[in-house]
């Protein structure tokens, strides 16, 4: 027995045919730091391995774990069906359709836990392009691993003996910065068509180097993204957007030949200058906002990455006639009702981009008691930052962006000078020709005083 677990963790070189063991690694081999994990996970695998299951820490957390990450998700596998694990937790919910798991709830904390997945059945329901529908077949852990999408994905963690099982070479894929499929390219691609968009994802987070023949089959099968449910696609777009390198990914899914159809359109906008710049800044903020554990909100991403293609059309509309505010609500509904029927954007997030949209107009307005009710919307936060990336890309001018800064962070008086001043300003460039006739007069005021004419015009 000592003498096979030797093998198993000196041999993690070697290359087998056989996956059905795994390589077997200590603490000292794989350096994971037992303080990034989750207690809640630990718990979960715990309690599962008390009640005589396999469990184990699997996936993306195993895969931040080695490279020194702490995760934000943290996902279980066992040997215990879905009503196994559900009967040991308190709250725990099953869910999916196309595959069972659990969702075990500890406070605000989520542990995704998936029973070991089986060979796919080849009587398991498909569609005419070979995407899988539902497969509840569950199997072994080997069959498990074998059945997930990355090497560097295929892991599985113990926290009671501290060990890592490494079933595809994923360590060696780590340390080589190498993003494998595991199987056959095409075959997985057309299995999970969804996989095309991970490819991007992992590569441009981790960056890593795609495999050739991982990457070689990518812009053949890119049009089968188009067969999959818009909510998945959805859902894979927003974790690319919010990973903390969207604009890494983005770069990536143009580089790929994926982004056609996932945002229209959008390729044109980054081969114009203001586009380009108004796009890479706003990924760029949302970059630094996800590194530095701030809040980002979906609605604000997806108005900046479609607002290029909403001011074309607004434009447009103006141009055939139309008043700006109709203008801009008609533009805003043909991008969104075009996008909703590739990204099922939720009516949540759409609600958003149109009050970021419709903002715009609004601060164009600065007198009256228009700015003061702009104060209170409810959005006013988003539509400012909004503003401010497009004086930052040039689309309008600077000083509109300052006057709003300073309007917003003034108190009751910095406010009404400022409003007179935008008063006194816009006179100047509206009526220099009367100013100068009520100056004229003012030097031959006696001459001019018993004239009943030049009096009804003063």
């Amino acid at each position: 027995m000592i003498k096979k677990f030797i093998r198993r963790i000196f041999g993690s070189s070697k290359k087998t045919d056989s996956r059905n063991e795994p390589v077997i690694l200590g603490p000292k081999e794989h350096g994971i730091n037992p303080q990034l994990l989750s207690p809640n996970a630990v718990r979960v695998t715990q309690t599962l391995q008390e009640a005589g299951f396999k469990a184990f820490v699997v996936g993306g957390a195993v895969r931040d774990l080695l490279l020194g990450v702490k995760p934000k998700d943290f996902d279980v596998a066992t040997n215990a069906t879905p009503e196994q694990v559900k009967r040991l937790f308190r709250r725990a919910f099953i869910i999916g359709r196309r595959f069972q798991i659990v969702h075990v709830m500890f406070g605000q904390e989520l542990i995704e836990v998936t029973t070991f997945r089986g060979a796919s059945a080849d009587s398991a329901p498909k569609d005419e392009h070979g995407r899988v529908l539902r497969d509840n077949t569950f199997g072994e852990q080997h069959e498990d691993a074998e059945r997930r999408d990355f090497t560097i994905n295929a892991m599985y963690y113990d926290p009671a003996s501290q060990t890592v099982l490494d079933y595809h070479n994923g360590i060696a894929d780590i340390r080589n910065k190498t993003l494998r499929i595991i199987g056959v390219p095409e075959a997985r691609f057309r299995e999970d068509p969804v996989r095309l968009l991970r490819v991007v994802r992992f590569a441009a987070k981790l960056n890593f180097t795609i495999d050739p023949a991982t990457r070689e089959p990518i812009q053949v099968m890119a049009p089968l993204i188009n067969n999959v449910p818009a909510a998945r696609v959805f859902d894979e777009m927003l974790k690319l957007l919010l990973s903390g390198h969207a604009l890494a990914c983005l770069r990536q899914l143009r580089h790929e030949g994926l982004h056609h159809g996932l945002l229209p359109l959008l390729d044109v906008v980054l081969e114009q200058p203001l586009g380009a710049k108004f796009v890479t800044l706003a990924l760029s903020g949302t970059d630094e906002r996800v590194k530095h554990g701030k809040p980002v909100s979906p609605g604000f991403l997806f108005a900046s990455l479609l607002w290029h293609q909403v001011l074309e059309k607004w434009n447009a509309y103006k141009a055939a006639g139309e008043y700006p505010i109709p203008a801009l609500h008609l533009a805003a509904d043909d991008v969104l009702n075009a996008q909703t029927e590739k990204l099922a954007l939720q009516r949540k997030i759409a609600s958003d981009m149109r009050d970021i949209w419709a903002m715009q107009p609004r601060f164009e307005r600065r007198s009256g008691k228009s700015p003061y009710k702009l104060l209170e919307h409810v959005r006013l936060r988003a539509g400012y930052d909004f503003l401010l990336l497009r004086c930052a890309s040039g689309e309008i001018e600077a000083e509109v962006g300052e006057w709003w800064t300073a309007f917003i962070n003034g108190d009751g008086a910095a406010r009404e000078e400022l409003l007179a001043k935008k008063i006194k300003t816009e006179g100047e460039s509206h009526a220099p020709k009367k100013r100068r006739r009520r100056s004229g007069r003012s030097k031959h005021k006696d001459a001019s005083a018993g004239a009943p004419a030049e009096r009804s015009n003063t």
